[in-house]
């Protein structure tokens, strides 16, 4: 019979996607969403940004 294999050991086993130049750690991509004045309305917008983050920039994404 062949091992069962789940999900955690699949991905560890793969490096897929991009890394970082500097730390050489994987990219994991985060959605960051900021609140904008408008300028018409006087109301606030949400503007949402997909951010590739690593072990280098992560404290000035999360901060």
């Amino acid at each position: 019979m062949a091992k069962k294999q789940d999900f955690a050991s699949k991905t560890m086993k793969s490096k897929h996607g991009k890394t970082c130049p500097v730390c050489g750690e994987a990219y994991t991509y985060v959605k960051v969403v900021n609140t904008e004045p408008s300028q018409k309305e006087g109301s606030y917008r949400f503007a949402e940004q997909i951010v590739a983050v690593c072990k280098c920039n992560e404290k000035e994404v999360y901060a």
